[in-house]
């Protein structure tokens, strides 16, 4: 009999065991799914605008003599790209409610378009800025057609366009490098 009552004490200990970490480990689950932020999705990409190549050739030819187009063309994943885009966003700011537009062209892969490329946007506060452009479909074409020393070979790559007066820039720019040429343009006539 005392067999009988320790086997049963034992069985109903190690059921109420399971049965504790069964609960544990569901309000583990609960836990880490509560805190688990959401992955961005298509809607996010949705927001963010994307050009083909003869829209972004298009584009870059600027329809307005009087207005100042700065169209940075970088990727995520291009250390100096990021570590430029910190001076035009800031310079963006400084010019706010001039005749200046900032684009900023992503060439990243289209698989970081809805992570990568959406945080970048949200990180600085320019998604309705950043225009994203499918670097695979781009052709020498499309760089003897539309840029004097750029073949798409390396980014960053900034181009600043304002009437018929143009700057091309390959390779990251310091702030006071920035600055100086939108000045020079900003005060030309």
């Amino acid at each position: 009999m005392k067999k009988i009552i320790l086997y049963s004490f034992l069985s109903i200990s190690f059921l109420a065991c399971k049965k504790n970490d069964e609960k544990v480990a569901e309000t583990k689950a609960k836990e880490d799914s509560i805190n688990v932020e959401p992955s961005k999705s298509e809607a996010d990409v949705a927001e963010l605008v994307e050009f083909s190549p003869e829209k972004m050739s298009a584009y870059i030819q600027n329809k307005n003599p009087d207005t100042l187009y700065v169209t940075n063309f970088f990727a995520t994943w291009c250390g100096p790209c990021m570590h430029e885009i910190p001076f035009f966003h800031k310079k963006m700011e400084e010019l706010q409610g001039q005749p200046v537009k900032f684009t900023f062209v992503s060439l990243d892969n289209k698989t970081d378009w809805a992570t990568e490329v959406s945080d970048f946007a949200d990180e600085f506060n320019i998604r309705k800025n950043v225009t994203l452009l499918d670097g695979s479909l781009l052709k020498p074409e499309f760089f003897k057609q539309n840029f004097k020393t750029w073949d798409g070979s390396a980014i960053p790559f900034t181009l600043i366009k304002k009437g018929g007066k143009v700057d091309e820039t390959l390779g990251s720019m310091t702030e006071e490098a920035l600055n100086q040429k939108i000045t020079q343009f900003l005060s030309a006539k």
